[in-house]
């Protein structure tokens, strides 16, 4: 019986070790202590937990706020629902930015969530930018396996000074790794954390072939266990200090287990519609920290031979139809 008991700790430990870090025990901090209204009025209302808060976008406005403090590196997380119904042109958009303190070189790492016509699934949009390489959009785009309308779920970004990561769920969804080919087009300067809820009727849905629908307004996100988990950057000194245990944190963070890579390659083979890796369109030659998979490039060219197999777009009469360049807030996919 004794050795049972053994060998079922054993088991236990090593299943947590092989399961790789998990995120849903970071610290959680409250609106008030680390969160500033960005826009919206009364479009943002904190629940009387200090912990939950609500966004919503209606014919006057939406709504956001961004964190106090500036960050170099860390975890960052949120638990999200989205809203319901038909919601083509709505964007709810989880992300990091330094925009408003460099406006020619910024940088920046996003989740975007696109709403999409009744029926239709919302979508899942990733990008970064460094040092203002708003030119060189690096999306990817996903479905996700479950109705995020439904109930909260977790979306995560880890960033590091090698590692970017995102996550749903505790899946890792994305990594993107620092490279030399890179150089300054990752993300390496202090951010903020901002959340919003927007009117993106020019281009979150079809290219803007559908907008926001008022009539069914309001459009509500709920968010909770709002996660800064990281290294907060001193505005006078500049240095950045970490709370207690980020390092070791966003250490094991960025060593994604054998289990986690597993499930990241089961969802991009199943869930994954865009990767700015494979548009033939956009780049004639992949972006050099790209890693080309064959069997992902045939999925995506099988399931958009325009974009991944590089086949021109036309007009009905024959014409070449021309495409816009992505920057920061359009689609042209």
């Amino acid at each position: 019986m004794e050795t049972l008991s053994r060998f079922l700790v054993f088991m236990s430990l090593f299943s947590g070790f092989v399961s790789g870090f998990t995120l849903q025990n970071l610290p959680v901090t409250s609106f008030e202590e680390s969160y500033t209204q960005l826009f919206g009025d009364k479009n943002l209302f904190v629940h009387k937990d200090g912990k939950s808060v609500r966004l919503t976008l209606d014919e006057r406005t939406g709504s956001g706020f961004v964190s106090n403090d500036l960050y170099l590196h860390g975890l960052f997380s949120a638990s999200i629902k989205l809203p319901s119904d038909y919601s083509a042109g709505v964007v709810v958009a989880f992300y990091m930015s330094n925009g408003d303190m460099y406006e020619k070189n910024h940088d920046e790492i996003d989740f975007e969530f696109l709403g999409n016509i009744r029926g239709k699934e919302w979508r899942i949009q990733t990008n970064i930018y460094g040092n203002g390489s708003t030119h060189l959009g690096r999306e990817e785009r996903s479905n996700l396996w479950f109705d995020p309308t439904e109930d909260y779920h977790q979306y995560s970004i880890l960033w590091s000074d090698s590692h970017i990561i995102f996550f749903v769920d505790n899946v890792p969804i994305r990594e993107v790794k620092r490279t030399a080919s890179m150089g300054g087009h990752f993300p390496s300067k202090p951010m903020s954390l901002y959340t919003t809820i927007w009117d993106g009727s020019k281009w979150a849905t079809n290219g803007g072939k559908y907008g926001v629908n008022y009539k069914y307004a309001p459009y509500v996100a709920q968010l909770t266990d709002l996660v800064l988990h990281g290294c907060a950057v001193d505005p006078i000194e500049q240095f950045p200090k970490c709370d207690e245990g980020a390092d070791e944190d966003i250490r094991a963070a960025q060593e994604i287990s054998p289990s986690q890579r597993v499930k990241m390659g089961v969802f991009r083979r199943k869930h994954m519609t865009y990767s700015y890796c494979y548009d033939r369109n956009r780049y004639k030659v992949a972006l050099p920290e790209c890693v080309v998979i064959p069997a992902e490039a045939q999925r995506l060219r099988v399931h958009d031979p325009v974009t991944f197999g590089g086949i021109p777009r036309r007009h009905r009469n024959g014409k070449h139809r021309s495409r816009r360049s992505r920057v920061v807030g359009t689609e042209s996919i």
